[in-house]
């Protein structure tokens, strides 16, 4: 049993030490210096991977490495020491050449990057985004109904997630599709291209497009890059990063977007933010006066961007747009947004803000798709993002508001904005400073009081009997949207 058993160990270990690289190809790798193996002249490619920095290899005995990558492991096994020591040193050189020099290290702190890459890798979270039917449906009839900008064509998807846009480029008939993700959902793509038999189209490479590189350029660059407000988590510089990689006659989608404002009036958004700040009004708060925090609580809450959506009629004037098209934008073009406007009140009131959605066009071969996030379209898991100012601004129907709009890119993936508005005619201003990184989900709110509204409601149905007593509490809410399903507005005349 013991001559059996060391047998079998014996021939285990023989399997693994037959997965090693070629030499040859490993020389080849420290000529070219890419990431990328393939086959050299003088040996047979037997395993294939994309090596980054976030890669992980451990020294094995004296002479190997053991690199994995997803649910698999490779052991290199080199001849001699100094050849070992070569290639162990070339891969420290590239890993601590892309940490110091990487695009996307240079922008973002550690610590936001590590909780977004977090955030990304649940699959609840790209749950929530392929559910989308708006956004999912769009982009798949961007991609099929321009099938000849992908037939044949290699496509690199940036940010693929669950690489849910890579298959559709396959459905379209893609050769080649290089789809890659920095999140730990890589490694799930990996799983969906594996069981849905599309390995030899799909390609998954775990890394940011900052630091990955790929072994061709690429016909067609597709991403979902889009923010709240259009540039909340910068991953349109990313997107803007990938072009790199694309021929000069390549496609992009999406193409270009617009970003709209408009001024609105809501007296009881103002207020119910406002008020948000009365907790800290309380001067005995066990035993505590917690009234000299107040002022500091009001600041903090005017700079949280409001993600929710609101009927039109809110608006006091005809939109502003502002295009950026991907094509030509250049990364530093999205450091420092700056976006001015002049609006013609077409109604008298109070101007508690501004008002923001977004646009965006896949302009294909065929066809021209638009994916909306305006408040008169169908809701999308964008909602629509508002401004308040910090002091409201009272202008009459025919008169003029004019100021800018500033978007000041920052390390925790997001922006600062600043709002300078001023009603030409009368001289009055005001303005604000906000944080996109910390915006209040004001849709959460409304949803969980309509679920407490409705099971009020269903409590007082089910007691009437007994109580004779009819309510029907909660209809009020009845005109909050249910993510997914169309928003009946009337069109801004």
């Amino acid at each position: 049993m013991q001559t059996a058993s060391h047998a079998h160990l014996l021939t285990v270990a023989r399997m693994v030490v037959y997965l090693y690289f070629c030499l040859c190809f490993v020389f080849n790798f420290l000529k070219i210096s890419k990431v990328f193996f393939s086959p050299s002249a003088d040996g047979v490619c037997v395993f294939k991977c994309l090596v980054n920095r976030d890669t992980e290899y451990c020294r094995v005995g004296k002479e190997s490495v053991l690199i994995t990558l997803g649910y698999n492991s490779a052991l290199l096994q080199f001849k001699s020491h100094s050849e070992y020591s070569t290639f162990s040193n070339a891969l420290k050189r590239c890993w601590n050449q892309k940490k110091e020099h990487s695009v996307f290290n240079q922008r973002t702190e550690e610590a936001s990057a590590a909780q977004y890459f977090q955030f990304y890798g649940c699959l609840s979270q790209q749950q929530n985004m392929m559910q989308d039917f708006v956004r999912t449906a769009t982009y798949h009839r961007a991609i099929l109904q321009n099938h000849i900008d992908f037939k044949d064509k290699v496509v690199l998807d940036v940010g693929c997630g669950s690489g849910i846009l890579s298959f559709f480029a396959v459905q379209a008939g893609a050769r080649k599709v290089y789809a890659v993700e920095a999140s730990s959902v890589a490694k799930y793509a990996e799983i969906l291209v594996r069981s849905n038999n599309l390995s030899d189209k799909i390609m998954v490479l775990s890394g940011k497009i900052e630091e990955i590189s790929l072994p061709e350029n690429v016909d067609v660059v597709i991403s979902e890059p889009m923010g709240y407000m259009l540039f909340n988590e910068r991953m349109l510089e990313s997107y803007l990063h990938s072009k790199k990689w694309l021929k000069s006659n390549g496609m992009m989608f999406p193409t270009f977007s617009d970003i709209h404002l408009a001024p609105f009036s809501d007296e009881q958004l103002y207020m119910e933010h406002y008020s948000r700040a009365n907790f800290w009004y309380q001067q005995c708060f066990y035993g505590v006066n917690l009234s000299s925090l107040r002022s500091a609580a009001v600041d903090e809450y005017f700079r949280q961007p409001i993600v929710d959506t609101f009927d039109i009629r809110i608006l006091m004037a005809r939109t502003v747009k502002y295009t950026v098209n991907f094509t030509e934008a250049e990364e530093e073009d999205l450091h420092r947004v700056e976006i001015p406007f002049v609006f013609q009140m077409m109604q008298s009131g109070l101007i508690h803000g501004l008002a923001f959605w977004f646009d965006v066009a896949f302009v294909g071969s065929l066809v021209t798709v638009w994916l909306s996030t305006a408040p008169t379209e169908p809701l999308t898991h964008w909602y629509q993002v508002r401004c308040l100012l910090q002091t409201p601004l009272f202008a009459k129907e025919g008169e003029t508001l004019s100021g800018k709009v500033l978007f000041v890119a920052n390390k925790r993936q997001s922006y600062d904005i600043q709002i300078v508005a001023v009603v030409d005619q009368t001289g009055f201003k005001s303005g604000n400073i906000l944080d996109l990184k910390n915006p209040f989900f004001r849709y959460k709110v409304l949803l969980r009081l309509k679920m407490s509204a409705l099971k009020l409601s269903s409590n007082t149905v089910f007691c009437k009997q007994e109580h004779n007593y009819h309510n029907r509490s909660g209809d009020w809410l009845s005109a909050v949207p249910v993510v997914g399903a169309p928003n009946p507005l009337p069109q801004f005349p």
